[in-house]
């Protein structure tokens, strides 16, 4: 199979899906410019701040891409690349973008609160607990993984260190000048070309621990470690017009041009996708250790790119607070969607043009991401780009945005653990409760419990249910979609079908999960699979109680 084809045919199919099923959600959900949105009604400069389309564009792209578009496709082609093409194009088109769009407008029309939240609204606030508990959890594993995955890139590849610290110096300059009256295109004119003048830094005068402070890698990672928690314990409390947004916004331009290093590689090379079309519906994987079933293996280890539960806390977290009109949602919300399915095309072609041997070789030895700058930089050969200095580069550039979900993770808890200690409405909570609602004390909590995650390695033995739970999570947001539109008699079956298909295989993932753990005694990860599955019928069977006797508390609009 031809990669320009593929590429030709995917992006075309995502052309049409954004022109008209994309139109097609506006009216469905009634998209109004004139409507006043809660980054303009609850400005408070720190959370809600009314921003432009090109900048919550990068914020909401840059959070949601990390590491998920580029491992999902590479470890997915155990089972050949047709099913992980289908279900990036599939998938994206009509079951992930339509999650992404329809969390961030419906959050925006409930003054910025999450699809956690909003369960009180539309199911119970015994709901609303169960699953603002699960989103916190499933927070905290992301921090504490992330945390450990970017410490162990700094030690393993310093360049990618020094960048990165200038990088943030950069943006909280970038959102001053912005702040201070400055247009966004001079600025950016002026910030991208340091951006690019950090990058030779960083390969210049890489932050090597190991050599200059003669610290061991583990010694390394732990360093790291305790920088990046204070750093995205500042990510949090900061106004996010300081940090948050203009880091971003600026990364976002780094992954735009891993797009058209990608783009431009595969046009000129036009590479052969040496990997199997199909293996079969059950293959062994990567690594040669245990043997994958398609069902429901491949739809929960490819989350971003097609769908991820995760992206529906970005869109009704950080996202609904800063979009500036109703009419950037589309853009925003289904369209970043459709890049970051590039993204997982572009991954899947890189990798699948590797031959087999190759292939087996980095995923067992260095990992899926390496594998991917492998395989794209051996392509940009082609543009003129050197492979040493493209497999940096790209190796700096995936860096970046899995630190932009990092800290955007960090936020996110924090409101999840604040809407978490909200009062049952006509209630009142203990004034202890408002160290969660306060944004330096609710932080603070969630750097103790996911730095303890990540210190003591508990996040890395229950991770293993995070791709199951990630999707779960999925699920649940299309659930809560779908019972607003069934209230509303609007055409439910676009979020209902989706989120039927999501809960069998996010439940069957889970079940062979609890087996599999259950069979060899790994209790942390028993443990977490019963757990999910246990909050996940709960949930359900609230949502069962309000279809038979009603919600008289349920709101008239979308």
């Amino acid at each position: 199979m031809s990669g320009l084809l593929l590429l030709i045919i995917t992006v075309a199919i995502y052309f049409l899906g954004y022109c008209y099923y994309g139109n097609y959600l506006k009216r469905l959900f009634c998209i109004n410019p004139f409507t006043l949105t809660p980054a303009h009604s609850l400005k408070d400069n720190i959370d809600y701040v009314p921003t432009k389309a090109p900048i919550v564009f990068g914020h909401h792209f840059s959070s949601i891409a990390g590491a998920g578009p580029i491992v999902g496709p590479v470890l997915g082609l155990t089972f050949g690349w047709i099913p992980v093409a289908l279900w990036l194009i599939i998938g994206c088109v009509f079951i992930g973008a339509v999650h992404d769009f329809s969390a961030l407008i419906l959050s925006v029309r409930h003054k910025g609160y999450s699809i956690g939240y909003l369960i009180e609204t539309y199911i119970s606030y015994e709901g609303r607990q169960i699953f603002l508990t699960f989103c916190s959890i499933a927070l905290l594993l992301v921090i504490a993984i992330f945390t450990l995955l970017v410490a162990k890139t700094f030690t393993a590849t310093p360049p990618v260190a020094t960048a990165s610290l200038i990088f943030i110096a950069l943006a909280a300059a970038f959102g001053v000048t912005i702040r201070r009256g400055v247009a966004l295109l001079p600025a950016t004119m002026i910030f991208l070309p340091l951006m690019t003048l950090a990058i030779y830094i960083g390969i210049r005068f890489p932050l090597d621990l190991t050599a200059i402070f003669g610290l061991s890698p583990q010694l390394s990672n732990h360093v790291w470690m305790a920088v990046l928690m204070i750093y995205i314990y500042l990510a949090s409390v900061l106004p996010v017009w300081l940090l948050l947004q203009p880091r971003d916004y600026l990364n976002s331009y780094l992954l735009y041009a891993l797009i058209g290093i990608g783009l431009l590689s595969v046009i000129v090379v036009n590479p052969e996708i040496n990997a199997p079309a199909f293996n079969g519906l059950r293959a062994m994987e990567p690594t040669g250790s245990n043997e994958w079933s398609l069902f429901p293996i491949l739809f929960v280890t490819i989350a971003c790119g097609a769908c991820s539960g995760f992206h529906a806390l970005v869109a009704s977290g950080t996202t609904s607070k800063q979009l500036n009109n109703e009419k950037d949602a589309l853009c925003v919300g289904y369209g970043a969607m459709l890049v970051e399915g590039v993204v997982g095309i572009l991954a899947l072609i890189a990798v699948g043009a590797l031959s087999q041997e190759d292939f087996f070789l980095l995923i067992k030895n260095q990992g899926s991401l390496n594998a991917f700058s492998t395989g794209l930089a051996s392509l940009s050969q082609s543009i003129g780009l050197p492979f040493s200095l493209g497999q940096t580069l790209i190796s700096l550039i995936v860096s970046a945005f899995i630190l932009t979900t990092l800290d955007t993770a960090a936020r996110l808890t924090r409101f999840t653990l604040a809407e978490l200690a909200l009062p049952k409405r006509g209630q009142t909570n203990p004034a202890f409760f408002n160290i969660f609602i306060n944004r330096y004390s609710c932080t603070l909590i969630v750097i103790i419990l996911s730095g303890y995650l990540a210190f003591s390695g508990e996040a890395e033995k229950i991770w293993p249910v995070f791709g199951a739970s990630n999707q779960l999570l999925a699920a649940l947001a299309l659930l809560v979609v779908s019972v607003i539109l069934i209230r509303q008699k609007k055409n439910f079956l676009i979020t209902f079908i989706p989120f039927v298909f999501m809960m069998f295989i996010s439940a069957w993932a889970l079940i062979e999960l609890f087996s599999a753990n259950l069979q060899t005694k790994q209790w942390n990860l028993t443990a977490a699979s019963l757990l999910l599955i246990i909050m996940s019928v709960l949930l359900i069977i609230q949502t069962f109680k309000i279809f038979a006797h009603g919600n008289p508390e349920l709101a008239e609009t979308i």
